[in-house]
């Protein structure tokens, strides 16, 4: 049992939960469905068991999304207990949110006291690219909630070499495979390493016990694996992603080595080489860059400095030392995270810098509070004006791309940090005095990512490609027509129009207003705040849904129970928004890139003669069937069925041959 658990909360921790709570949770619907991809796959498991055990993006089971099922789990489940709407898929990502910045504070608590553990579970809750994945669906908030927890099991075995511990270990990695694949095990070495040499058992036992741990995790991520690639293709979906129907090829291309190489089969972009691509320029300095700066990066370079003052100021301590193991955990999580990130050649989106955020978080609070404590000496007193200032300085840089929002905070930071960085310079005793240095300094780090924050929560998202923040001025990718700086940024749609009745969804199932979306007809957005694209580039049908007008969600319920579709189209957007707008299942054609194999175009006719499709829709910004095997279907269905068309949807009816 974690002391999270053992003792009775503190007035802090609850303080920071319910604060984490609030924020994550305020007007959380509205971002309505958030990305609709996901959305529409948790709506079918929420109407098929077998859809939710596979993670099909339809009822009918005709494809896979292009990740493992994990994270749909909670929202299927969500939506079974409570109805289909914009809180039943959002609030277990908050909650997840809760749980992470809780399991975060005491396990940082744990080495480095209360105010350390307080430190870093507010500096968690104040990322923006936390705030923001915590409040959407995709699968990262899971993983980022998994990883969190395998680096507390292994700090709390390392302690006294406990089995248990580095057992539920392997768990949480297994279940993060299930979650994102791949990504679930970069930590893994480092932390692997860090027990192998650190835990305080004879070499052989520190050996057996990885090998246990490594074989739960095994378990707990391979027995789905095994069943997928184990049940007969004919009578499961087609895994999605893949261009020969297997989960192993998915793995370890598409969403395995593909995204370190850029090799991926299947992709829209990308590519190998040249120090960059499609996805932004790769090299050490990625993360700083234009483009993801804003996510992750305010703290960034304080919490290497702190990582290494962390790790002179334990250099005395046994080989079994818990508190430099934690240093070198946390630091092992984020120096190898940091590295894939800034070198991958594959598809990158600036969420993906969530995964930072915990192991950024931890090291903020385990170094700065250890330091503040030994701040009689002059050379622990600089270091912590070098952090206080540099965050402050770096903020303003930041900020600095943002001309136009906000304009007096760069300079509101700037000043603020050069004050407390000479105050912290002489500050030596305690007191009420110390007391309000150490509250200056803390505050001035956190001003500008928590008006970033705040901004992210105020503000709706939809789409693929969500990003926090303001919009930045010379941002390479993710935006939305308009010159640099001052296009809206991608992925965010109007407030109130994230949802089934704005640009990114239909009607709800009963031709009414919006679910989870206040005012404005079905298929219209509501104008209460800024205006947020929800693609980018032009890309609404790869990486948004597509409006849906009522009439048109109507056309598609009708005599719905006879079909196993009631509807094809290509490309898993456009089919996610119409069958969360209708509420019957619509068969992605090509999947989410339209590039997948399935079904092919024989597959396709075949379920046309028998039935099973009801409606083929014309989607506008469809992706184009470009897959090996799709092509040709959106043109033999025009070439052979009459069309017509409802709301200014286009609509073949695959039960009445015209042409």
């Amino acid at each position: 049992m974690t002391p999270l658990l053992r003792r009775r909360p503190s007035a802090g921790l609850l303080a920071l939960l319910a604060g984490t709570a609030v924020l994550y949770l305020w007007d959380l619907s509205a971002s309505g469905y958030a990305n609709q991809f996901y959305s529409a796959a948790a709506q079918a498991g929420s109407q098929s068991w077998k859809a939710l055990f596979f993670g099909s993006s339809d009822a009918g089971n005709s494809i896979t999304v292009d990740k493992p099922p994990a994270a749909l789990w909670p929202m299927g489940l969500s939506i079974r207990l409570f109805g289909l709407h914009s809180w039943s898929v959002l609030v277990p990502e908050a909650l997840m949110g809760v749980v992470a910045v809780g399991v975060l504070y005491g396990t940082v608590r744990r080495r480095s006291g209360e105010a350390a553990g307080l430190l870093a579970g507010a500096v968690l809750a104040l990322t923006p690219v936390a705030a923001l994945m915590f409040r959407f669906n995709n699968p990262d908030a899971l993983l980022c909630l998994l990883m969190v927890c395998a680096v507390a099991c292994v700090l709390r075995a390392l302690e006294r070499a406990a089995t248990r511990p580095l057992l539920l270990a392997g768990l949480c990695f297994g279940l993060g495979f299930l979650t994102k694949t791949l990504q679930a095990w970069l930590i893994l070495p480092p932390l692997a390493l860090l027990y192998a040499v650190c835990a305080p058992a004879a070499p052989w036992r520190r050996v057996r016990q990885l090998l246990a741990a490594g074989l739960v995790m095994v378990v707990s991520g391979g027995w789905w694996v095994a069943v997928v690639e184990l049940w007969p293709a004919a009578s499961r979906p087609y895994v999605g992603g893949s261009q020969h129907n297997s989960f192993l090829e998915l793995t370890f291309g598409y969403n395995g080595l593909g995204r370190i190489n850029g090799n991926e089969t299947g992709s829209v972009g990308g590519g190998p080489g040249g120090g960059g691509g499609r996805w932004g320029e790769t090299g050490i300095g990625r993360l700083f860059g234009t483009d993801m700066g804003g996510q992750i990066a305010w703290l960034l370079p304080a919490a290497f400095v702190l990582l290494l003052a962390g790790l002179w100021i334990t250099r005395r301590g046994a080989r079994s030392d818990v508190r430099r193991a934690a240093f070198l955990a946390w630091g092992g999580a984020l120096l190898m995270t940091f590295a894939i990130f800034s070198f991958m050649s594959g598809i990158f989106h600036q969420y993906y810098n969530v995964a930072l955020a915990p192991y950024v978080a931890a090291l903020v609070g385990s170094g700065a509070v250890p330091l503040w404590e030994r701040r009689r000496a002059p050379a622990v007193r600089a270091v912590l004006a070098v952090v206080v200032t540099g965050t402050a300085a770096w903020a303003y840089v930041l900020l600095g791309r943002t001309p136009t929002w906000l304009p007096w905070l760069k300079w509101a930071v700037l000043a603020g940090g050069v004050a407390a960085g000479a105050l912290l310079l002489v500050v030596r005793r305690g007191g009420a005095g110390a007391r309000a240095v150490a509250g200056s300094a803390v505050a001035v780090c956190l001003a500008a990512p928590v008006a970033y924050t705040l901004d992210t929560v105020g503000t709706a998202h939809g789409g693929s490609i969500v990003t926090a923040g303001p919009a930045v001025r010379g941002e390479r990718f993710g935006r939305a027509g308009g010159p640099p700086g001052e296009r809206p940024r991608a992925g965010r749609a109007p407030r109130g129009a994230g949802g089934p009745g704005g640009p990114f969804g239909g009607a709800r199932p009963d031709g009414g207003a919006p679910q989870g979306v206040p005012g404005g007809p079905a298929g219209g957005a509501g104008q209460a705040g800024r205006e947020r694209s929800g693609a980018a580039g032009g890309m609404g049908g790869l990486l948004g849904g597509q409006r849906v007008p009522a009439a048109a969600a109507a056309a598609l319920r009708r005599d719905a129970g006879s079909y196993t579709w009631a509807a094809a189209t290509v490309g898993s957007q456009n089919a996610a928004g119409y069958q969360l707008a209708s509420g019957e299942p619509v068969m992605p054609v090509g999947g989410f890139n339209g590039s997948d194999p399935s079904p092919t175009l024989r597959q396709f006719q075949a379920y046309v003669r028998a039935g099973r499709i009801h409606y083929f829709i014309a989607a506008e910004g469809a992706p184009g069937g470009r897959g090996r095997g799709t092509q040709g279907v959106a043109a033999w269905v025009a070439e052979h069925f009459a069309k017509t068309t409802v709301a200014g949807v286009t609509l073949y009816d695959l039960t009445t041959p015209g042409k």
